[in-house]
């Protein structure tokens, strides 16, 4: 690494020191300190199947530190492969912190700055980020869950209701697991802008909580601290949107398992996402779900 980091100036200061990062399932993380400041350098690899695009990383990292949330982006070298951020110190969260009533204030307030910022280059959309990962899936030969393709009539059913109470979108990071919140103690920063894109805020707090375990009351009251109010319809669209993500999710974990090189359970990540998604889509508060998310309120 370094000869690639001695092509950006501020990470080829010395003395250096380079300090591996946990966590990143697609990427390889540093922090690197020398005399110009502490950075995280990502690094990523070539060949990626997951379409991610790295241009609409790097400029939606640009939009979310404009709008105070995200760190300051230092360099990008998509030649390299690699995007250098500013190093935010502070305690990156874990689950049970957004489980916490203390913390959902103001998780809905850091969402509410990133979706009221400047507009993301591009779109993320569940239903069609998933057929995409179904088409990859498929034609690499790659295994998919028993079952998986008997839940498409009621994804079908949850985009047709999602339509009647279409509010637009903003702009959204799209992956907010519970590491991807650093609290420097007065604010909460968003890092890790791979998935992001203009979408519905509701699948952004929905795949917050799906993603870090909250009830289904936590998310009615990050809800309705995001929309100062308790609105039905929002809290089953953001209820159906995360289950929405994680039927997708299941896909993402699908190709990692068949083309990632990284040790890590795949496949069990997998199937934890598509078993909690077919659980309630096969029974009947799916329809319940529906129903709600068309109402007036």
């Amino acid at each position: 690494m370094d000869a690639l980091f001695d092509l950006v100036p501020c990470l080829a200061a010395t003395p250096r020191t380079v300090e591996p990062l946990p966590g990143g399932l697609t990427n390889r993380n540093y922090k690197v300190t020398t005399p110009r400041g502490t950075f995280v350098a990502r690094v990523w690899s070539p060949g990626d199947l997951l379409a991610i695009n790295r241009d609409h990383e790097h400029r939606n990292s640009v939009a979310a530190a404009a709008a105070g949330v995200g760190a300051p982006v230092v360099a990008y070298r998509p030649e390299h492969g690699m995007l250098v951020l500013g190093y935010i110190h502070g305690r990156t969260f874990r689950n049970e912190d957004l489980a916490d009533p203390v913390t959902l204030p103001r998780v809905a307030e850091a969402c509410r700055r990133l979706h009221g910022g400047p507009r993301f280059a591009g779109d993320f959309n569940m239903f069609e980020v998933q057929r995409r990962y179904l088409d990859v899936a498929t034609g690499h030969g790659f295994a998919v869950p028993p079952g998986y393709a008997e839940l498409m009539p009621q994804v079908t059913a949850a985009r047709r209701a999602l339509a009647v109470r279409d509010a637009g979108t903003v702009p959204c990071n799209n992956d907010l697991l519970a590491a991807n919140f650093i609290d420097d103690g007065e604010k909460l920063w968003l890092i890790d802008y791979e998935y992001s894109g203009n979408n519905d805020p509701c699948f952004e707090l929905g795949n917050i909580a799906a993603e870090c375990g909250l009830s289904a009351d936590a998310l009615a009251a990050l809800v309705s601290e995001y929309y100062g109010g308790s609105l039905r319809n929002k809290v089953a669209r953001a209820q159906i949107l995360g289950l929405v993500g994680k039927y997708g999710w299941t896909l993402w974990g699908a190709i990692q398992h068949a083309s990632s090189p990284i040790e890590f359970d795949f496949w069990g990540w997998a199937m934890e996402r598509f078993e909690a998604a077919a659980a309630v889509m096969t029974s009947p508060a799916w329809g319940h779900l529906l129903d709600e998310a068309v109402r007036s309120d």
